[in-house]
């Protein structure tokens, strides 16, 4: 309802002709009775009538049925932060999260993207002293990323494995799953980010006393969440994405997490994109940052193919329907470089919450692989 009313303005007042007129026929005497109402099917449609005439009594005119509204990319995003308050709590906190990076496979056959170091977590925490804590890590297996990437890997003959160029040296990846990794502890009422019960309860809801909290570039050097390289807003607003990405992954209270979406609205280098879509095929409403260029050069030994300037833009997605976190990610705006033969909104890498939330008792592993 706040979302709705927020896209109408607020009506005239009545001019003195209009209230004079109201007075002047409420005092004349009633000139025949109305039919009693009945309820039932046609309940509504009485109450209806009913306040017809009394704004006809008030000199105005009965106001038109109401139509679909229609929101803008910002007030779709704000719509979202709207659900976002209304979200439960439990015993314990759990995150499951999947990240990876794209890699440029240039083979005889047809040159097809693969996500390599990719990455499985999950992990819970009790929500206080005493209820335990677990983190839960594996490896999943590299894959193409697209239908049309799969179909070029198989025209390659379905490698196996991946040799690619990452940073400064080569790393390989295969399509194998290790089993996963697990530490188990005997803490609990602290979560991600070092956040107590207590901290969490605190927090402001304000957007404006969020953002310079949490996210003025004062607050994201003492966290240590600010880059050397972040100085023009397009880097820092990727780096905003990354800080209130990292926050959402703690179970922040409903209004906080609403509080941080509003935040991030009003930053400068950032804008709604409307609807879009994550890795793991989600749809979900977007915010991006304006596009950024860079430059991979052959000074740390990177191979000539590797080599040129390409132009990206982070983007952060959320959860239209509950206002959730689903994923941050760089896109590619403008081909060069390591991705020349890749087409804008490929995703360079991604860092994805599958699921996050509160359970009343222990949580348990996810089962299966996230892509099926």
């Amino acid at each position: 309802m706040r979302m709705v009313r927020g896209h109408y303005p607020e009506p005239a007042p009545p001019t003195a002709q209009e209230i004079a007129r109201a007075k002047a026929l409420l005092k004349e005497p009633q000139r025949r009775s109305l039919p009693r109402l009945r309820w039932g099917l046609g309940g509504m449609v009485a109450v209806g009538v009913a306040a017809a005439v009394a704004i006809t009594l008030a000199g105005g005119n009965p106001p038109a049925p109401p139509g679909p509204v229609h929101l803008d990319d910002r007030g779709m995003f704000l719509a979202a932060a709207e659900k976002a308050e209304r979200q439960p709590t439990g015993n314990y906190w759990y995150v499951s999260q999947i990240g990876g990076h794209s890699y440029i496979m240039r083979a005889r056959t047809g040159t097809y993207a693969v996500t390599g170091a990719h990455t499985e977590s999950f992990s819970w925490w009790g929500a206080k002293p005493g209820m335990g804590e677990a983190f839960h890590s594996r490896v999943i297996p590299a894959r193409p990323p697209t239908e049309r990437d799969m179909a070029l890997w198989r025209r390659a003959g379905s490698p196996s494995s991946f040799r690619v160029w990452s940073a400064d040296s080569y790393s390989t990846y295969t399509t194998r799953a290790e089993k996963w990794r697990v530490d188990t502890r005997s803490g609990g009422g602290e979560f991600p980010g070092g956040l107590s019960s207590g901290d969490l309860r605190s927090l402001p809801t304000a957007p404006a006393e969020l953002a310079e909290r949490f996210l003025s570039r004062t607050a994201m050097r003492a966290a240590g969440a600010l880059r050397p390289s972040a100085g023009r807003e397009a880097e820092l607003a990727g780096t905003k994405f990354m800080r209130v990405a990292s926050l959402l992954a703690a179970p922040v209270p409903p209004k906080t997490r609403a509080g941080l979406m509003r935040a991030l609205t009003t930053q400068p280098g950032v804008h709604a994109v409307g609807r879009a879509t994550d890795p793991l095929g989600r749809r979900g409403i977007a915010l991006a940052s304006d596009g950024r260029a860079t430059t991979v050069t052959g000074e740390f030994g990177a191979p000539k193919a590797e080599q040129g300037t390409y132009h990206s833009r982070a983007v952060i997605i959320f959860d239209e329907r509950t206002g959730a976190l689903l994923s941050q990610q760089e896109e590619l705006t403008r081909p060069g470089g390591p991705y020349a033969e890749m087409k804008p909104g490929f995703v360079i890498n991604y860092w994805t919450i599958r699921s996050a939330g509160w359970a009343d008792a222990r949580p348990t592993l996810p089962t299966g692989l996230p892509f099926g």
